[in-house]
């Protein structure tokens, strides 16, 4: 799904996409993993894995909007563009994500999991 950008009521441009996330089990802990920004979190239950996993993302784009590195990171993760500015952002295919990263691979072929889709909002601002 491309990434769509929205006014907010202040007037700030908003960017929003839907991400997948996988739930699995390892070592008696549960781990929310969102391949697409190889990004976890991780508790005794479902929902503190997923608590974590949102505090884990909320830095993550709290950290690469204000350093201004959010779009470059995202194309190192294989998330592709048109322009430099993040309205056509398309997060990596999961055929391609298999590909490229051994851990998201090996959850996916060998542990049981469970999916989930996220929708993300946050200001370009």
């Amino acid at each position: 799904m491309r990434a769509k950008t929205k006014p907010s009521q202040d007037g700030k441009e908003m960017l929003e996409f839907d991400l997948p996330l996988i739930i699995f089990k390892e070592d008696g802990t549960t781990i929310c993993y969102c391949p697409s920004l190889d990004l976890s979190g991780y508790g005794y239950s479902e929902k503190e894995a997923v608590a974590s996993y949102k505090y884990a993302l909320g830095q993550y784009f709290e950290y690469t909007t204000e350093h201004h590195t959010l779009l470059q990171d995202l194309k190192r993760l294989g998330w592709l563009t048109n322009s430099r500015t993040a309205r056509s952002l398309l997060p990596p295919p999961v055929t391609k994500l298999l590909q490229h990263n051994d851990n998201f691979k090996r959850v996916f072929e060998h542990l049981n999991y469970k999916k989930l889709s996220t929708s993300v909002r946050f200001s370009l601002s």
